[in-house]
């Protein structure tokens, strides 16, 4: 039996699509609307067996759906959300695949007044630089970690439908309060997209931007590879957790503002001891995710 009558995905790219061809393979739902602004890739998304049936209107997509992925920009969530309230079962489950989730909860509040108690806000801690439907594979979410954020009104029926809707993935769930995943996110994906945006930029601007790109060794590939990324969904991140992006941001100005004295200073002893101490923090980090691995977690 599926866990899932009828799914309406908002949003069919890289995260929805691949969210739909996992749980298809599943038999984890019975049917699968798509919906989005894009027609050709809703119909490359029917092609490939990604989805059913489509629909570029939300509150056409969402009507008689059992439950709600909100799989768009941040941006675009208050006012998704003002265009299918209207539409909504009284019962549909809600939730999104956002990576700020405070600013989520707000603009529900701002929709519905009171917070739904089918309102379940989720993070897959998954992707890559790539979008569209074609991007989208079936293993993105095995073994990866999906947070969920309930908030306190948040029934416990709506919270494990959408828990064993990620399960039937293969990923792993971990329930944590809204305001400290952004706090985390902001320092552990945030703020590396924002160095990789701001060191491109700054290379592209240099008088010397060709040679420096044609020599460019694989640390720098690996390092700026997430620039890639789409800037609408980046812009609107910044925007929607801004305030710990900016706390993020003040603590690693201060660690540069210490690096950038010891080489004044050619204080050797201080960067020994701070290279050594990032060297093995990382050393420590590697070990954790290679436990992870051996125990088949994220």
């Amino acid at each position: 039996m599926p866990v899932i009558n009828h799914l309406c995905i908002i949003g069919v790219g890289l995260i929805g699509g691949s969210l739909a061809l996992a749980l298809k393979e599943q038999s984890a739902c019975g049917r699968i609307t798509g919906c989005g602004r894009n027609i050709d890739n809703l119909n490359k998304a029917i092609e490939l067996g990604v989805i059913d049936d489509f629909s570029t209107d939300p509150a056409e997509a969402v009507r008689g759906c059992d439950v709600i992925v909100l799989a768009v920009p941040m941006g675009n969530m208050q006012p998704l959300l003002e265009q299918i309230a209207p539409s909504l079962k009284p019962d549909a489950i809600i939730t999104d695949v956002g990576s700020a989730k405070s600013s989520f909860l707000d603009a529900a509040s701002h929709v519905f007044g009171e917070l739904p108690a089918s309102l379940v806000p989720g993070h897959p801690i998954a992707g890559n630089e790539n979008s569209g439907v074609t991007a989208a594979l079936v293993d993105l979410y095995q073994g990866r970690r999906v947070i969920l954020t309930p908030h306190e009104n948040t029934s416990d029926g709506a919270l494990s439908v959408v828990e064993k809707m990620w399960q039937s993935c293969g990923a792993e769930i971990k329930l944590m309060d809204a305001a400290l995943h952004d706090h985390i996110l902001a320092a552990t994906s945030h703020l590396p997209h924002m160095l990789a945006f701001s060191l491109v930029r700054e290379l592209a601007n240099s008088p010397h931007h060709d040679d420096i790109f044609r020599y460019a060794a694989g640390g720098l590939r690996d390092f700026t590879r997430i620039a890639e990324s789409d800037p609408v969904m980046w812009r609107d991140i910044c925007l929607s957790n801004s305030k710990a992006i900016l706390e993020a941001i003040e603590r690693y100005r201060e660690e540069l503002d210490r690096l950038q004295a010891a080489i004044e200073s050619s204080d050797e002893q201080t960067l020994h001891t701070m290279f050594t101490e990032a060297h093995d923090a990382r050393a420590h980090f590697r070990r954790l995710l290679d436990e992870r691995e051996r125990s088949g977690q994220s």
